[in-house]
């Protein structure tokens, strides 16, 4: 076995287990965002993984608030996020993280209605003023 040099160590994100029974699915994609994972399902922001400080420590369920009812009926353990209440909580100290992170998977995995929203389009750059073109 060859030895890589220690800059090269890729280190695991605390929650891939969480997404990679997504991995198969040929829409999946799994992005960076504000220094956590956004997997994409279809086209469509489903789940925000980040294990940065405390306040956004665990999953966030990307969601219109229509169906926040349903979601927090079904898992008592979500709440609207502190910080960015249209989307739900689950934080990684909740002492049953890991059976309600998998089973929202496994809801995502079926494309549940309930869980997925539409990124917003990226702002193209503005065109520089007419007087200030050609300069």
């Amino acid at each position: 076995m060859r030895d890589l040099p220690i800059g090269r160590i890729k280190k695991v994100h605390p929650y891939a287990w969480l997404w990679e029974p997504l991995e198969n699915d040929p829409t999946f994609l799994l992005r960076p965002m504000f220094g956590g994972r956004a997997a994409y399902v279809a086209g469509r922001l489903t789940l925000y993984f980040t294990a940065q400080s405390d306040d956004w420590r665990g999953i966030c369920v990307c969601t219109g608030r229509e169906h926040h009812a349903s979601l927090m009926n079904e898992f008592p353990e979500l709440a609207p996020h502190s910080v960015l209440p249209k989307w739900l909580y689950l934080p990684e100290n909740h002492n049953r993280f890991e059976p309600v992170a998998a089973r929202l998977v496994e809801l995502v995995r079926r494309r549940d209605p309930r869980i997925g929203v539409l990124p917003q389009a990226k702002r193209g750059k503005k065109a520089a003023p007419a007087s200030r073109r050609g300069r």
